[in-house]
């Protein structure tokens, strides 16, 4: 099946994407802080820095891991939530590295061995629709940015066969999610959610589109209850 590198893997979904790429085959490489804890290899890396990518995929490169590289998952992110006007520069600037800026980089180091494989980027963005949200710019914005990132790579690397795919995930019961809810004073029921496991499965799909046609975005919403 190949080799597939996913950042955030230590996240809600990470590890349930990680569990279901393994299972349908995939030689899985986690990308990121804590990785240690996963039963797969790790490249321990903090994507706030995304100056350091460049040593780590390297030595990916000169170890000879990128030879069969099929894809290129993007599950990290941070969700501060914070007013306009009490978001310093240290939000901003950590939330756009984390979510958008190694993103990019991690893309631009592997998109050789991408090309060379016609393989495939995805990137998990945020529920559909979300935009304007008070308290929430800085992971909005940062969302929108990795949209536009997205939306970018695919015109420019589809004369050279490789696919790009944005994913749009609902509520999904994750940590995160429940500690952005509590931020916003909300409730958050689990249950009425997507299981990290339902995502995972359904990006696991999402790389094993034939030949002729694959999705370019992916919206997924819980089933109505």
């Amino acid at each position: 099946m190949g080799h597939v590198l996913v950042t955030g893997a230590t996240g809600g979904i990470g590890v349930a994407l990680v569990g279901a790429l393994v299972e349908a085959g995939y030689r899985v490489t986690a990308v990121g802080r804590g990785v240690e804890r996963l039963d797969v290899r790790g490249v321990e890396v903090d994507l706030a820095e995304p100056g350091t990518l460049a040593g780590a995929v390297g030595a990916l490169q000169d170890a000879g891991e990128l030879e069969d590289l099929r894809a290129l998952v993007h599950c990290a992110a941070i969700s501060p939530v914070a007013a306009v006007a009490d978001a310093g520069i240290e939000t901003w600037q950590r939330t756009w590295a984390v979510n958008v800026a190694s993103a990019a980089e991690l893309t631009r180091l592997t998109i050789p061995a991408l090309r060379r494989s016609h393989g495939h980027v995805v990137f998990v963005n945020a529920a559909p629709g979300t935009t304007g949200v008070p308290r929430w710019s800085a992971f909005a914005g940062s969302k929108a940015a990795l949209r536009e990132l997205a939306d970018s790579l695919r015109e420019e690397e589809a004369a050279s066969g490789v696919r790009v795919t944005t994913v749009y995930p609902g509520p999904t019961a994750t940590d995160l999610l429940g500690e952005v809810r509590s931020a916003f004073g909300r409730p958050h029921d689990p249950e009425l959610c997507i299981r990290p496991q339902t995502l995972a499965a359904m990006i696991v799909w999402v790389l094993s589109a034939p030949a002729d046609a694959y999705t370019s975005e992916l919206s997924v919403l819980p089933s109505p209850r």
